[in-house]
């Protein structure tokens, strides 16, 4: 039970980079699969561990790194539309399906915007959604004079990259975990200016459609994250459309509530939400 890379992702369904992509799937025969789909500034490799850990309850999982990220081709941190990532998760869901398995979509923080614009502007084929701190607003505050600047930088030099503020300490109590993160040559800590302009755009969209989203969602979140705005997470949450929702707080943790020391305790959350719905 042991997550592989499969290495880079030719792509299928749209145009775009090359993606990269790994697996972790049980001895046994998978009772379900899901696709992960990381957050901003990561990569799908960092999951390592909560895939193995739902192998261990016979789900399988496929995560990739969307393009700019990890090790996908693509200007870091960039996208010049939004839906672009939309195309990203197409690919995930191509591999996903491969296991012929009941399918299930994950996403965490950017990941969590980007899956939930996926399944409202195209349901099929995941049976149900869990997201992860859910991009759906900024918690750290941001100079108004660094707002306008990325927002005309935007429409003139799209590239234009400024710190993103993004730091290990941030995102987890562990702090074995956080200087990993500060350190690794794979997490990036700059944000474009198109990156910015698009998923705020993204989100007033995410917002105005939330009532079309019925699937069964799952929302764990950690009450003292300093990136994703609880508040707002919790107004689309209460915003959706869906009759089986589930929001999982978690008091006093982080962002990145699967890299808490508590992490085992919410990536078996997950799995037994996952497992209840197949």
């Amino acid at each position: 039970m042991t997550t592989r890379d499969r290495g880079p992702l030719s792509r299928v369904k749209t145009p775009g980079p090359a993606l990269y992509a790994y697996t972790a799937a049980p001895d046994g025969q998978p009772i379900a699969v899901v696709g992960l789909v990381h957050g901003y500034g990561e990569y799908g490799g960092r999951y390592a561990r909560v895939m193995d850990a739902w192998a261990e309850r016979g789900i399988a999982s496929v995560a990739i790194d969307l393009r700019g990220h990890g090790r996908a081709e693509g200007t870091r941190g960039y996208c010049e539309r939004f839906d672009e990532f939309l195309d990203d998760v197409r690919e995930l869901e191509h591999v996903t399906l491969e296991k012929r398995l009941p399918a299930f979509l994950f996403g965490h923080s950017l990941g969590g915007l980007i899956a939930a614009s996926s399944v409202l502007a195209r349901p099929a084929p995941w049976r149900a959604l869990a997201l992860s701190a859910p991009f759906m607003g900024l918690a750290m505050k941001v100079p108004p004079l660094k707002l306008v600047a990325g927002r005309i930088a935007s429409r003139v030099w799209p590239t234009f990259a400024q710190p993103s503020g993004l730091r290990g300490a941030s995102v987890t109590h562990d702090t074995a975990l956080a200087r990993e993160y500060d350190a690794d040559p794979l997490v990036f800590h700059i944000a474009t200016a198109r990156f910015f302009t698009e998923s705020q755009a993204a989100q007033a969209r995410a917002f105005e459609r939330a009532a079309l989203l019925v699937m069964p969602t799952y929302v764990v979140m950690g009450t003292a994250d300093r990136i994703s705005k609880y508040e707002r997470a919790r107004a689309f949450f209460d915003a959706l459309g869906a009759r089986d929702k589930t929001w999982d707080a978690r008091e006093g943790l982080f962002h990145e509530v699967l890299s808490e020391p508590e992490w085992r305790s919410a990536a078996d959350a997950i799995a037994d939400w996952v497992l209840r719905h197949v």
